[in-house]
């Protein structure tokens, strides 16, 4: 795995023009940073958009945090950029939401331990106890909170004013948490609540995919990482992968064959998401 050690990464998005390549490499090059990667891509040529994710190493680069939003900004406001700094030494903190369903949340885990997930995990969250054991397995903090539905804003409200409490979280990890989430609550983390939906969206929204894919005789069954947005699994999506199935297929074989795959797209979004190589524009992502 290739390291990331004291990199700065810009992501930046704007209207498409000549000269913004060269204006953000001059600027990096000005005050001593070393590109170490560079990468872009713009939309249909008609008032069309443009991305750009340049990384660049800390160690050499003259300016700190604040003289780099300062010095960046006439450049940002000439051609009208949205942008952000990410330094990779600051670990994105996460809390992780999950139901009764384990697979995800182990192997989350697992590449967190193993270093392939650069995250800090802030808490596990759950609307039931029977994952308690996992977190005490790695040493984490885990706390129930029970959602009811005649009283899920309420209990919804409770949990955000715990999860503000706890310091930054700067990313949610819905891993199988078969809850839905408010707006208010949804607004809290604007594209920072990542969830895995049991099937290749568009397809099959909502619940029992598995079950409405064998009905419909599918010959491939596929997960969906998206960002969570206020319509139901319509948010940008991250990630996506599938999976064979024939005929012989049971449903509780496709749920099995499914449960790979969930793994699989969720721990890449989450990746892809903690590394700064997603720009949401629209309702779409431009992964880098």
């Amino acid at each position: 795995m290739h390291s990331n050690d004291g990199l700065i990464t810009l992501l930046i998005s704007c209207p498409d023009q000549p000269g913004i390549v060269a204006a953000v490499s001059r600027f990096i090059f000005e005050h001593a940073g070393n590109i170490t990667s560079s990468d872009q891509h713009s939309t249909d040529r008609h008032g069309g958009m443009f991305f750009m994710r340049v990384s660049f190493a800390e160690d050499s680069f003259a300016l700190n945090e604040a003289e780099l939003q300062q010095a960046f900004r006439p450049i940002a406001e000439r051609f009208h950029m949205n942008w952000s700094a990410h330094y990779s030494r600051v670990r994105k903190r996460a809390a992780i939401l999950v139901s009764k369903l384990d697979h995800c949340l182990v192997d989350l885990l697992w590449r967190w331990k193993s270093n392939e997930l650069p995250l800090d995990i802030a808490c596990i969250i759950s609307n039931h106890q029977q994952l308690e054991p996992i977190a005490q397995m790695y040493g984490l903090p885990f706390h129930h909170f029970p959602v009811r539905r005649e009283h899920r804003k309420d209990d919804q409200q409770h949990m955000l004013q715990f999860l503000t409490s706890q310091g930054e979280v700067d990313l949610l990890i819905l891993a199988r948490y078969m809850q839905i989430l408010e707006p208010f609550f949804v607004q809290a983390f604007p594209h920072r609540i990542i969830n895995i939906h049991h099937s290749f969206l568009p397809a099959f929204v909502g619940a029992n995919p598995y079950e409405r894919a064998f009905e419909r005789g599918v010959k491939i069954i596929g997960a969906t990482a998206h960002y969570v947005t206020e319509e139901l699994d319509e948010g940008p999506i991250l990630a996506q992968d599938v999976i064979h199935c024939t005929h012989r297929d049971t449903v509780e074989d496709m749920i099995r064959k499914g449960r790979d795959v969930e793994r699989r797209v969720l721990a890449e979004a989450v990746r892809l998401h903690t590394e700064d190589r997603v720009l949401v524009h629209g309702n779409k992502t431009i992964v880098f």
